[in-house]
């Protein structure tokens, strides 16, 4: 089996210590580096080429969203998942900004951070749900005020409901069981949207979000 390759970014030894213990009993996940302090994780990322780095985002010498921007540009194919104690908008919005493809509460259960880091080695969008409450409501608020040109007003109903679903971080198999359709229903509807919206994957759409005017560029 293939596994994950790992990167833990976190000041608090405790913490990592934490992590490596839930993480390396994981069949398919593998711990390739810890780091403390951004700096470090800069270097290890380049060195070690994990697959996807758990990133906090308060370190003593650089932020995580800086460190997550600066990697994004070095290693695109490294995916970045923020761990992180704070759970207000504007973290939140500058990491996804930054190019983090998963965000989880440090209150979260264990699960969630495991799935996360799945969801985000298959090139995936994962948001704690009550994060993910808040792009999608803001997403639709302010569809409602774009002007005529308005791309979104080209979706059918459906295609709109798949979309809402989709920047909510759910899966295809998770829309079609919501939805009661079969998921190659929601594959269709995924295609037609993303090709009405000019987007070609679902980490697009998030950023198409932002880009829409959830936060400022």
């Amino acid at each position: 089996m293939e596994k994950i390759r790992l990167l833990l970014v976190d000041d608090h030894e405790v913490v990592r210590t934490g992590l490596r213990m839930l993480l390396e009993h994981q069949p398919d996940m593998e711990i390739v580096g810890e780091a403390s302090t951004g700096g470090e994780a800069l270097e290890m990322a380049i060195r070690d080429e994990p697959d996807v780095i758990v990133m906090d985002i308060t370190l003593p010498d650089i932020s995580g969203i800086e460190v997550t921007r600066r990697i994004k540009q070095s290693q695109p194919r490294a995916a970045i998942v923020a761990l992180t104690i704070h759970e207000d908008e504007q973290y939140f919005f500058q990491m996804l900004q930054a190019g983090a493809a998963g965000y989880v509460p440090k209150r979260a259960a264990p699960e969630d951070l495991i799935n996360s880091i799945r969801a985000a080695y298959k090139e995936e969008i994962y948001i704690y749900p009550s994060l993910a409450k808040v792009l999608v409501s803001d997403f639709i608020s302010r569809s409602r005020t774009e002007p005529e040109d308005n791309p979104l007003e080209e979706l059918t109903p459906r295609e709109a409901e798949v979309l809402e679903l989709l920047a909510g971080g759910l899966t295809n198999d998770e829309i079609a069981e919501q939805l009661v359709i079969s998921p190659h229903t929601v594959a269709r509807h995924r295609e037609n949207l993303m090709h009405k919206l000019g987007l070609h994957s679902k980490s697009e759409l998030v950023k198409y979000a932002i880009r829409r005017g959830i936060i400022s560029a």
